[in-house]
């Protein structure tokens, strides 16, 4: 018991010991972080302030912010540890040398992220943008360090890890997607009336269908029973199919009024004796 109780006599002192050497430089330290701090968030909500005002892409932002507030937090940091003696050149060459067992145990990880910081630096997409990639297409919802994340129509979240989308081909349609299809008519008809009615289908839908981004309607070949018209329209990405199925009915309803036939294929079975 004895023997106890002067252990925790010496754990007093020690602490005692340590408040009355250091307590003011306990003290500045905890005042330098609480102001370095402050003066972090302010700074950084300062360069996000200016970052919206230039109109800087969302991401990009984001990134500049958090560069600029956990760079002064770092050096705030330091400079409060300092202030109570403790030094960080001990700790730093243990980081180094930890960091280099993490970088190569962490080597798919970190290549995301290094494809991240050149996704957000080099910009060949933003958050609202349509692209394809590998074959996967999606609206761009956020462009994180280690990930891209993509949403569908259907409300599907895709999730593209950045090292699958560098060094490979990135189609980028920004907020529209191309629609192609192919109608038939007679060959009794005029292509040219066709034509007419299907631009103005098109141009009926004001909000769905891109009015800068001008639709393609013409003769793409002369099939057997019919002739073939193609048209190519710009759709908002998030109602492409929605539209494209609205198109397709006015366009039937057009050539109807119009008195535009859809031909089927026909043949004469001759019969022998």
């Amino acid at each position: 018991m004895e023997q106890e109780l002067q252990t925790i006599q010496k754990f007093y002192n020690i602490i005692i010991e340590f408040f009355v050497n250091y307590s003011f430089q306990l003290i500045g330290a905890i005042i330098i972080f609480v102001i370095g701090w402050f003066l972090a968030n302010k700074i950084s909500n300062a360069v996000r302030k200016l970052c919206e005002k230039n109109e800087l892409d969302v991401t990009l932002t984001k990134f500049v912010v958090n560069i600029v507030k956990f760079g002064l937090i770092i050096g705030i940091t330091i400079i409060a540890l300092g202030k109570i003696g403790i030094t960080l050149t001990p700790f730093i060459a243990g980081i180094g040398a930890a960091s280099l067992g993490a970088g190569l145990a962490l080597q798919g990880t970190l290549s995301n992220y290094g494809a991240g910081l050149s996704i957000i630096i080099g910009r060949p997409f933003i958050v609202g943008n349509t692209i394809t990639v590998e074959g996967i297409s999606g609206v761009v919802e956020e462009i994180r360090l280690a990930n891209t994340i993509l949403s569908t129509e259907d409300g599907e979240i895709i999730t593209i890890p950045n090292k699958h989308i560098i060094g490979e081909v990135i189609v980028n349609s920004f907020e529209y997607k191309v629609v192609e299809s192919v109608v038939g008519i007679d060959y009794k008809c005029d292509p040219k009336k066709a034509i007419e009615a299907i631009r103005a289908v098109l141009n009926s839908f004001e909000n769905e269908v891109s009015k800068e981004l001008k639709a393609q309607i013409g003769i793409k070949e002369f099939g057997d029973f019919s002739i073939n018209i193609e048209l190519r329209y710009w759709s908002l990405t998030k109602s492409y199919f929605e539209t494209q199925y609205r198109v397709n009915l006015a366009i039937y309803e057009a050539f109807k009024q119009n008195n535009i036939n859809i031909p089927f294929p026909t043949y004469n079975l001759i019969k022998k004796d």
